[in-house]
């Protein structure tokens, strides 16, 4: 069972200014992290993130894109 996908304005954004390839990793990482959203340490993908004196994103996880240099939370 797939999870619903909601982007952020900002997210869409982002999405946008990416070139085609990229765009097109970004979305199938995304899809992938639907059907298994949890923590890697959970089985599933992405690595938690905490809170920092910049940014609150307990609760979030990430996942790198190597090949393209990119960062998905």
């Amino acid at each position: 069972m797939a999870w619903d996908i909601v982007y952020h304005e900002m997210a869409r954004k982002d999405l946008h200014r990416l070139d085609r390839t990229q765009r097109t990793q970004v979305l199938k990482a995304i899809e992938k992290v639907a059907h298994n959203p949890l923590p890697n340490h959970e089985g599933g993908y992405g690595k938690p993130l905490g809170n920092r004196a910049t940014a609150q994103l307990a609760g979030y996880c990430k996942i790198k894109l190597r090949k393209s240099g990119l960062r998905v939370v």
